[in-house]
């Protein structure tokens, strides 16, 4: 069961888009590696906007994530990728289907 997720805005600097979503794919054997990230999506919203949504059982889990290798790579490599700051916004879900 998940309770809580994360929604990330990705806009990436004017001929970086390859390389955002080469980070981004490469990002997922590490949340692989989180037991509480149930569910993790890096989605492509238009040529240069890019996004992330992932759910968890808890703030415990959503905490641990923040904190995480994935987040530590997004923010070290923030200046090079992305045209401005992410933008991340912590959210309640309401309802889900997952596998």
């Amino acid at each position: 069961m998940v309770t809580v997720g994360l929604l990330l805005r990705l806009e990436a600097k004017p001929g970086k888009e390859a390389d955002v979503e080469a980070f981004l794919r490469d990002a997922l054997p590490v949340v692989e590696d989180e037991p509480a990230t149930i569910a993790w999506f890096a989605i492509r919203l238009g040529p240069s906007t890019f996004g992330i949504f992932d759910a968890f059982p808890n703030d415990a889990g959503r905490q641990a994530h923040i904190t995480g290798r994935v987040a530590d790579a997004l923010k070290a490599r923030a200046s090079e990728l992305f045209a401005q700051p992410p933008t991340v916004e912590q959210v309640d879900v309401l309802a889900a289907k997952l596998p």
